[in-house]
């Protein structure tokens, strides 16, 4: 009842300020503050060891609100954020995350203009005119423009607001979300979103959550979208250019919309091919893990060049250069919305939680499609494994996406399914995600869990498959 009520709460704020229905002295309680209050600025990090920079202290965001036209022909963006958020402390100033080149041109805080600085690779520092009370909401809205670079790391590849042929796309693991929106880019910080994207008529925008209405004026198309459950920055994505769009729904009936780009989609029927597919895996993989947990689902196959898949939620993003749908490709992607979307990580050093599980999935599929048995894809794997270095819970920063992470990952579920046998191994694949819905897990949350579960005590084999270097014997 909890969630549903925040929730709740969030889109009629998100609503009032979008009809500007609320002022700032109304909304907040961080009235000037008295002599015996003590205000203090706010972490610039959330702490995660491998990305220190990331995310903020001081403040539990609720809800975004991003409101961006693009222009492909310069490939500019101007856009406003509005960024609804609760102190958890009693805060003098707080940061955002948000990278250059991008100029602001206007910052409020409850509807008042806030002094700010640009400071280090991606912090904004914001200093309201009066302290901000521990436990008060507060509204704060960036106004900007600008053409977004994308992040292109040595070791993590390319993120971030990425341009195409015929528009962009917004890809954001691990560290992009800041190069088009301000953000507290953290996974432990996750909110709803509403997205608001206009663009010239002939364009097309797909976006995580259900879409709301279209509307066309002066050769510009706006397209609405909104993700009702919570969503870390890192999911959020954008997809904006030619596509041909299909709509259906999944057997327990949730929309199911996908999409691919027109310059690929060469072969007649793979509209119908993508989003039947994708139903169907949804459908199959909820039967494994409990309810899908997130009100539509669907995908997006586009020519991106950015060498990968990824999970964003509610609607996967394949890069591909033609329109074959990959079954394997999908169950992972699927796999992920309980697996890394409904339940992430609190640090990046656990993302096995993600890639194993969705690694996982992949076998599993080619068991139930393919007739392969998981088993035979442990042992191919096991054996076919050359670098056994390294600590599957925490991989190194720019190990993050390696095989250890993945394989070595999966191989851990397989050899905990041989270790508590197949009864309890399918309780944990289903009360896992049902447990921690929509929240922040860890790697010893997960051990917990399993041991509470099966009532053993599970120390060694953990100790030896996620935290020592080295092959494990079976």
């Amino acid at each position: 009842m909890g969630r549903f009520d925040r929730r709740r709460g969030h889109l009629l704020l998100s609503c009032a300020l979008a009809l500007g229905l609320l002022a700032g002295p109304a909304l907040t309680a961080s009235a000037t503050p008295g002599p015996a209050t003590q205000f203090t600025p706010g972490a610039p990090g959330a702490g995660d060891p491998y990305f220190p920079d990331m995310g903020n202290g001081g403040y539990d965001v609720s809800h975004y609100d991003i409101r961006l036209a693009f222009d492909p022909r310069t490939k500019a963006i101007s856009a406003t954020t509005t960024v609804i958020a609760r102190a958890t402390q009693n805060l003098s100033r707080f940061d955002l995350d948000f990278k250059g080149p991008l100029t602001i041109s206007k910052l409020t805080v409850n509807g008042r203009a806030a002094a700010f600085t640009r400071s280090g690779a991606q912090e904004l520092v914001i200093t309201p005119p009066h302290g901000l009370r521990r436990g008060t909401t507060f509204v704060v809205s960036v106004t900007y423009a600008g053409v977004p670079r994308r992040i292109d790391d040595p070791a993590l590849g390319v993120s971030g607001w990425v341009a195409t042929k015929d528009g962009a796309v917004a890809l954001n693991q691990p560290i992009g979300a800041a190069t088009y929106y301000p953000v507290n880019d953290t996974t432990g910080d996750k909110a709803t979103y509403t997205q608001t994207i206009t663009v010239p008529t002939g364009l097309t925008v797909l976006a995580n959550g259900e879409p709301g209405p279209t509307t066309k004026h002066n050769g510009r198309t706006t397209f609405r979208w909104q993700m009702n459950q919570p969503m870390a920055s890192e999911l959020a994505m954008l997809a904006i250019g030619k596509y041909n769009v299909t709509r259906g729904v999944t057997a327990d009936g949730r929309p199911n919309l996908t999409a691919i780009g027109q310059s690929i989609d060469t072969k007649a029927g793979q509209g119908k091919v993508f989003n039947r597919t994708t139903a169907r895996i949804v459908q199959w993989e909820s039967s494994l893990y409990g309810r899908y947990p997130f009100g539509s689902t669907g995908g997006v196959l586009t020519d991106a060049r950015v060498g990968y898949a990824l999970e964003t939620q509610g609607r996967p993003v394949y890069d591909q250069r033609t329109s074959e749908v990959d079954g394997d490709l999908l169950a992972h992607e699927l796999g992920h919305q309980w697996f890394g979307d409904s339940l992430t990580p609190v640090h990046w050093s656990d993302i096995w939680l993600n890639e194993g599980f969705a690694t996982y999935s992949e076998w599993l599929y080619q068991e139930k499609f393919n007739g392969v048995p998981v088993q035979k894809s442990f042992a191919e794997t096991y054996a076919g494994e050359k670098d056994w270095s390294g600590k599957v819970a925490d991989p190194g920063r720019d190990q993050i996406f390696d095989d250890l992470v993945y394989n070595r990952g999966a191989m851990t579920l397989q050899a905990l399914r041989m270790k508590i046998g197949d009864r309890a191994f399918f309780q944990v694949l289903k009360q896992w995600p049902a447990t921690y819905r929509h929240g922040n897990v860890s790697t010893q949350t997960f051990i917990r869990f399993v041991e509470r579960l099966t009532h053993r005590d599970l120390g060694a084999f953990f100790r030896t498959w996620l935290y020592q270097p080295g092959k494990p014997k079976i």
